[in-house]
């Protein structure tokens, strides 16, 4: 008598193998028979014509923060995700002494949108160290499993305190020190190591994040830290100006720890290199004994833009400017002014607050080709006859009229999509043959994270929505979909224990029906502490997703059950023999 048998679906079980009509048998929170199951179970789950899948592993988020005060951790797990993590791109919130608080906040504020006032309400700060970060963690039963790494920027200011300044060399002494900390929460339990050298990622005050200077010398002997525990991701968001080398002494690294180094591969206009010199480069290195893997997304890096949101084109108009801190009501009453709009409209925006922020504030305020209007079944890879330049000039008015008009629709409640990153060529062909490449992983969710301004949590459900089903620019098969998002991230990270479905394996498991997969449209909520905002996107298609062999989600609604965790290091599979 098995526990939960799921019976007659088609098993994609995440080794990129052919998909078959089976039955998946469920002990415990174990996967414990795959095929033909002729015993009976005290749960049954009929998944005919239906998908079967392992649960979804997310390798980049920023639930550092909610991990700490919510247990349904969404919208991740709307998404089919079972397992998250987090403290990437060098952000998180351990160690801190209690007179840093503020300035983690800040920091996670700046870098990844959350808002400050969520984070100041919502977190305990029952902890300093970086272990008791994650005893804190594992108090708490969840619908997914997290994980962490130990994050750059809260390591600099516990060593560097307010010595922690924007360009800050920190001393042999302190470097050690730092190394000391890195060390002591992988042994705790982190699964890596995560920095940011990027200019686009600043403080709430504007100012860089720590890891942005940092030497390579620093930076590598953070990395050896992990070496000596023996296991451990270094992971990072950077620039890849070609002055630093990072690609060499990331190679450097990896060869001499054996441990991966991960970085974000993204077109972009603040890298130095383009998308395909970067690859190359990682290439080079990982043909000379290294392992490097690109972090790639599914699809553009997308802007939200919204009045009730963190930006919009208009968001550096004086008119804007104005009445950016009233009341919502009372800002929808002057955006429905006629004489205050024409006012806005002829108005030129004020200069960027920050000179390497200029290119990126004059493609939200003025980059009309690059802009799309969000309907309805929007779709994600639109073409140039989309824009709102190309749709302005067909009704014969300013693309910022349009625009305007377009952000009133539904009281107010309109959006712009700009997709600020990865879609340079206004199409996703790129990514088609990195969805099939060994040194890559789908990942740049950032789930958790932007929620004024980008809503990629959502990023498993396109992948099957766009890239299996609906694409018409050539789709990639859904047993490579489900590899990528299962085995691949999962290995990565050591984390054997999951991604397939196989006896012995985690009994994390999503029941797709992918006929109806969809994503729905995106809205804003206030239902952070503190009534802070975030970006949320739901989907059709998925009946149930099951974690650890209890049903966390039934119908795309959220059960009583929450079986999720802390991890801590790299798990092992529990090879069993199959049970009748």
């Amino acid at each position: 008598m098995h526990d939960l048998i799921i019976r007659g679906g088609t098993i994609v079980d995440g080794t990129g193998g052919e998909p078959f009509v089976g039955d998946v048998a469920i002990d415990g929170d174990r996967v414990t028979m795959v095929g033909t199951v002729d015993a009976e179970a005290r749960e049954e789950i009929d998944a005919t014509g239906k998908f079967v899948t392992p649960g979804f592993v997310d390798v980049h988020t920023h639930y550092d923060g909610q991990a700490t005060w919510d247990d349904e951790m969404a919208p991740s797990s709307w998404h089919g995700v079972t397992t998250v993590v987090m403290g990437n791109c060098g952000v998180g919130f351990a160690p801190a002494k209690p007179d840093r608080h503020d300035w983690l906040i800040g920091l996670m504020e700046g870098v990844e949108d959350i808002p400050g006032t969520a984070l100041a309400e919502g977190m305990s700060w029952n902890w300093e160290t970086f272990p008791e970060y994650l005893d804190e963690l594992e108090k708490m039963p969840r619908t997914v499993d997290v994980a962490t790494h130990v994050p750059h920027g809260a390591v600099r200011a516990y060593v560097l305190g307010d010595r922690e300044q924007p360009g800050a060399v920190p001393t042999v002494e302190d470097v050690r020190k730092m190394a000391d900390i890195v060390e002591e929460g992988v042994r705790a339990g982190a699964l890596g190591f995560s920095t940011s050298r990027t200019v686009l990622h600043r403080s709430v005050d504007g100012e860089l994040v720590p890891g942005t200077t940092a030497t390579k010398d620093e930076l590598i002997e953070l990395g050896r830290a992990m070496g000596r525990v023996g296991y451990g991701v270094f992971e990072m968001a950077s620039d890849l100006n070609r002055e630093w080398d990072e690609f060499g002494w990331m190679g450097d690294l990896s060869r001499e720890t054996g441990l991966p180094v991960t970085f974000a591969a993204l077109q972009s206009i603040a890298k130095d290199q383009p998308l395909e010199e970067q690859i190359s480069n990682m290439r080079a290195e990982n043909d000379n004994g290294a392992n490097i893997v690109a972090q790639i997304a599914l699809r553009g890096n997308g802007i939200i833009m919204a009045w009730q949101g963190t930006v919009h084109p208009f968001v550096r108009k004086p008119s804007w400017e104005s009445i950016a801190e009233l009341p919502w009501d009372e800002q929808l009453a002057h955006l429905k002014d006629p004489e205050f709009k024409a006012k806005l409209l002829a108005e030129a925006s004020l200069p960027a607050e920050n000179v390497d922020m200029a290119p990126v504030q004059f493609i939200v305020t003025d980059g009309w080709a690059m802009q799309y209007q969000m309907d309805d079944g929007f779709n994600y890879e639109p073409t140039a006859e989309e824009s709102i330049n190309s749709r302005a000039n067909a009704q014969s008015v300013t693309p910022a009229e349009y625009a305007y008009d377009l952000l009133m629709q539904d009281e107010g409640k309109g959006l712009i999509y700009l997709p600020i990153l990865n879609y340079i060529d206004g199409n996703l062909d790129f990514l088609h043959p990195l969805q099939h490449a060994d040194d890559t992983v789908n990942s740049l969710s950032d789930g958790g994270a932007h929620c004024g301004t980008i809503c990629d949590a959502a990023s498993p459900t396109f992948m099957l929505e766009h890239w299996v089903k609906n694409r018409e620019r050539g789709t990639i098969s859904i047993e490579n979909a489900i590899k990528r998002q299962c085995l691949d991230t999962a290995r990565l990270y050591g984390l054997n224990d999951r991604g397939v479905l196989q006896p012995g394996y985690l009994a994390d498991v999503n029941i797709i029906d992918m006929d109806r997969i969809k994503l729905g449209k995106p809205w804003l909520a206030f239902d952070l502490p503190a009534g802070g905002k975030r970006l949320l996107q739901k989907a059709d298609g998925y009946d149930y997703t099951v974690k650890s062999g209890q049903v966390t989600f039934k119908g795309g609604v959220v059960t009583d059950k929450r079986p999720g965790g802390l991890i801590r290091g790299p798990q092992a599979v529990e090879m069993l023999e199959a049970a009748e």
